[in-house]
């Protein structure tokens, strides 16, 4: 392969389980950060290489009731070694006996094709965010269709980049939705939408496209082939490709139409000096309890004067970013940041709340 298109491989592991799984992805991850703590893959899901990789090298499914781990380049050596670790999954209120995995890896993905290739959303594509979704509004039906069709090739450029790969040549998308109004997902304003699409460049079966990858939206299949999990281009089918030149309705995107994604940096936060000569001058114990009473008696006497001033309730969260999340029964609940869902679906404690049938 050359530098612009080195052979990257991508590998599926189909967990099969004694009882069917009924969990969110989060709660999955959290479940191996907790049995597995010294593996490789932990990194790629407590979100310690979130800014080292804006696309999740490894990436957990729920379809059809069962378990699915993609790794993808960096995240393939960590998946397979994992999925001959796993016996059971203690999720604190119900045990998963792991009966028997199903694994299928493939080379040289990420690569353009010389004719157009046939995939299936088998999950939610979230393609439309605030900003696009606001755009989208004001569309006529007629454009509509090409709209969208450059928003799915923004979205493979974002990902062929972060996986290394130069595009010298553009990328031709032909998305067709069931409905051209999107489904609004929870209250953040993103439009999702059920459908299929062709391109020129190979993509793995079951990575994710668009927006919340982690949790299990934008899931996509080739068309290529029923007998396997994944395909590789041996496995490509006549019938489900078109030749580009006769083909209607495509559009075509550029790489350099498509600015880089800026990273997010992390300011390290100063620690406060202690300052030894200041010690003596905090109040003490009982000066403290003194003031606290003054105070209370100041607001009783002000508020029999119709001069209390009410403070405003504080919240013990914030919200750094909007998110979704789900719920244990797929529900969506509120927004927050993707990289505080995995620390907060990642604790003991949130387990033993939520894990429930």
């Amino acid at each position: 392969m050359s530098d612009s298109f080195p052979d990257i491989k991508s590998v599926v592991v189909r967990v099969i389980t004694n009882k069917p799984v009924r969990k969110t992805p989060y709660q999955v991850k959290g479940v191996f950060m907790r049995q597995f703590p010294d593996e490789d893959i932990i990194p790629m899901l407590n979100g310690t290489y979130r800014d080292r990789y804006l696309y999740p090298r490894v990436q957990v499914k729920i379809l059809n009731e069962q378990i699915h781990l993609i790794g993808i380049n960096e995240g393939f050596d960590p998946v397979v070694s994992l999925h001959g670790k796993l016996e059971s999954l203690d999720f604190g209120n119900i045990t998963f006996d792991i009966e028997d995995c199903d694994i299928q890896s493939v080379d040289n993905q990420f690569t353009p094709s010389e004719k157009l290739l046939h995939y299936r959303f088998i999950t939610p594509w979230v393609a439309l965010n605030h900003m696009t979704g606001g755009k989208y509004k004001f569309l006529t039906n007629q454009e509509k269709p090409s709209y969208l069709n450059k928003l799915l090739g923004q979205n493979i450029i974002f990902i062929a980049r972060e996986v290394g790969i130069t595009l010298d040549q553009d990328i031709l998308t032909k998305v067709k939705v069931s409905s051209l109004f999107p489904e609004p997902v929870d209250d953040d304003k993103w439009g999702a939408f059920m459908g299929e699409f062709k391109t020129n460049f190979v993509l793995p079966s079951y990575i994710g496209i668009g927006n919340g990858i982690t949790r299990g939206f934008g899931t996509i299949y080739g068309m290529f082939s029923s007998n396997t999990i994944t395909f590789d281009k041996g496995n490509l089918d006549e019938d489900d490709m078109e030749e580009i030149d006769e083909t209607e309705g495509v559009d075509s995107i550029s790489a350099s139409d498509v600015p880089e994604p800026k990273r997010k940096r992390h300011p390290k936060r100063k620690k406060k000096k202690f300052n030894s000569k200041n010690k003596h001058n905090k109040p003490r114990k009982n000066q403290r309890k003194k003031k606290k009473f003054s105070d209370r008696n100041q607001n009783k006497q002000k508020a029999y004067h119709g001069h209390v001033n009410r403070k405003k309730p504080r919240h013990g969260h914030v919200i750094s970013e909007d998110y979704d999340i789900e719920d244990e029964n797929g529900n969506l609940k509120q927004k927050g940041s993707d990289q505080s869902d995995d620390q907060r679906f990642n604790t003991e404690k949130h387990h033993k709340q939520q894990h429930k049938f």
